[in-house]
């Protein structure tokens, strides 16, 4: 018998300003089409256990969002020209804006299906050569279908098949009212608000296992230690700041507040943790274990590192990831993720027929369970619950739908969890002499450290962290609550993933913006003068970006 962990992982960066203001959607646009779909996938299919991984900053931004349909006060400009009742009167920037946003999407399956919202594209690519002009042509009753198109294409699909008012809207096109506008509002205001409850529910009833990681998704070894990212990359350029500020205490920080923002949402804390990218490190995992982590998990390039500093390069082949291990001194067990199965789902069966893909999987673990050297043998399987699934056809609903199936019967795979493996098998996980300091990408640190703006970043927030440990005791309470958010925020790895010449240039710019923002803002709450050089971009961007000017993230 196979043991399968699936373990999908939930997250999206913190998208408001220092103001609170949303900068980009993804984060009700994911909600309303991949995290509600899951849920609903596993709503129907109850024999089927895995573990759903929620970052904190995520959920505290649903939280947000949900008060903003509550309210009506809202602050995603997106989620306001939905039900803007007079999009005519949009000045140029807006308008621009807004149709530049409602075309961001992969287009051959989110907007080639559907012909009206195919025929607004072909409109604005027609007028967009006049500029100016090209923008003022294009009535309110365009901007009005392109707003709604551009929500319904966002829509889930499992969304979708519960709602007829939907499928009436997509099958007429065009022509859509305020009033339905705001039907569409109020709809998709219900799928955020009942979105943790369904998770809450399926956890309670022993489906899922509900997991965090550390609170905003920082890279622990590296405020851990920078010389961290050397133990795979010798040579790799490191900041002029020799360590992060303090940095074991951040760490720690970041730990209690997950716990502590997790169980308040989710009504008991973690067991475990899927670590911000899979970074890993063995004083990271030693604070895992003493925050009482059952459980944490990694890349398998992590290991593979491991085994070749530890002696076993020769030994090592895909079955080595079938068992869990544990270091010596800590009561934390680590899995690690079976990259080639991840990748398969993540990069791969987009483009297969649904059943063919499930027949491959199916028989792809099946040939690993024959060659696993040991009892009990699992495999994990660890991805983004988001960022797949637009380049699937119908989200995919056909995959999903056949693999859950499949799995609830299958006679030789048993899907589970982390904790309820290591509860029927206590006995399993091997000694790891030496965990190599990496992370799922590569594993390794190239992603977020190395690269000169990386670089330039961290120094930054170094200087702000040094001003943070000198002035935060001397600000009233509520200012240094709010530098502590400030700086929690900052210190996430999404900033440093981005920076650097060969990312798309919008999403460069807009993550450098904010970034700068929030250290100004962090500065400004210290009451400090910021530095001068935070009025400067960090760095250009560039490169090239997915269909629809979309940028693929990672798939863990």
């Amino acid at each position: 018998m196979l043991n399968l962990i699936f373990c999908w992982h939930f997250h999206q960066p913190d998208y408001r300003d220092a103001d609170g203001r949303y900068q980009l959607p993804w984060t009700y646009l994911h909600a309303l089409k991949d995290y509600a779909d899951m849920a609903a996938h596993l709503e129907a299919a109850p024999n089927l256990r895995c573990v759903v991984n929620f970052v904190p900053t995520l959920l505290e931004q649903l939280d947000d969002y949900d008060t903003q349909f509550a309210t009506g006060v809202l602050r995603d400009p997106l989620l306001a020209d939905l039900i803007e009742p007079d999009l005519a009167a949009l000045d140029l920037d807006a308008r621009r804006h807004l149709v530049e946003q409602c075309f961001k999407l992969n287009h051959p399956t989110m907007l080639e299906p559907f012909p009206a919202y195919r025929r607004l594209y072909t409109l604005w690519k027609t007028v967009e050569e006049s500029g100016a002009a090209g923008l003022a042509y294009l009535s309110g009753q365009y901007l009005a279908d392109l707003v709604t198109w551009y929500h319904l294409a966002w829509s889930g699909e499992t969304v979708r098949r519960a709602r007829p008012d939907l499928l009436a809207l997509m099958a007429r096109g065009e022509g859509f009212t305020l009033v339905e506008r705001r039907a569409v509002f109020d709809l998709y205001g219900e799928v955020i608000s009942g979105l943790l409850p369904r998770y809450r529910f399926l956890a309670e009833r022993g489906q899922i296992e509900l997991s965090s990681t550390p609170h905003s998704h920082p890279l622990l070894p590296l405020l851990l230690d920078f010389k961290a990212a050397h133990e795979v990359r010798p040579d790799l350029p490191l900041p002029a700041c020799p360590a992060y500020p303090e940095g074991e205490a951040r760490a720690v920080a970041h730990i209690e507040a997950a716990v502590a923002s997790h169980e308040a949402h989710f009504g008991k804390p973690p067991a475990g943790f899927w670590p911000a990218e899979g970074a890993v490190s063995e004083a990271a995992i030693h604070l895992f274990s003493r925050a009482g982590l059952a459980w944490a998990a990694s890349g398998e390039g992590v290991l593979r590192h491991s085994l070749v500093k530890a002696g076993r390069d020769l030994e090592y082949k895909p079955s080595w990831i079938t068992m869990p291990y544990r270091l010596p001194g800590s009561d934390t067990v680590l899995y690690f993720r079976d990259d080639h199965l991840s990748d398969l789902i993540g990069f791969e069966y987009k483009g297969w027929h649904g059943s063919d893909a499930v027949r491959h999987l199916l028989h792809s673990l099946d040939e690993l369970r024959r060659q696993a050297p040991g009892p009990n043998p699992v495999v994990s399987i660890i991805m983004d619950g988001e960022n797949a699934w637009e380049y699937y056809p119908y989200n995919g609903f056909y995959f999903l739908h056949d693999l859950f199936a499949e799995l609830s019967e299958h006679v030789s795979i048993r899907p589970t969890t982390f904790s309820e493996y290591l509860e029927l098998h206590p006995e399993s996980p091997r000694e790891l002499p030496h965990l190599a300091a990496g992370s799922w990408v590569y594993g390794d640190f190239t992603t977020w450290i190395g690269d000169p703006a990386k670089n330039r970043a961290w120094d930054w927030l170094c200087a702000a962290k040094h001003a943070y440990d000198a002035a935060v005791e001397m600000v009233p309470e509520d200012e240094a609550e709010t530098a502590e958010a400030l700086l929690k925020s900052c210190e996430s790895s999404d900033w440093f993933w981005w920076f650097g010449d060969y990312n798309p240039a919008d999403a460069v710019a807009s993550f450098d913006r904010v970034y700068r923002q929030k250290l100004k803002r962090l500065y400004q709450t210290l009451r400090i003068p910021a530095p001068r050089y935070l009025d400067t971009p960090l760095c250009r961007g560039g490169g090239a970006a997915d269909a629809g000017g979309v940028m693929r993230r990672g798939n863990a």
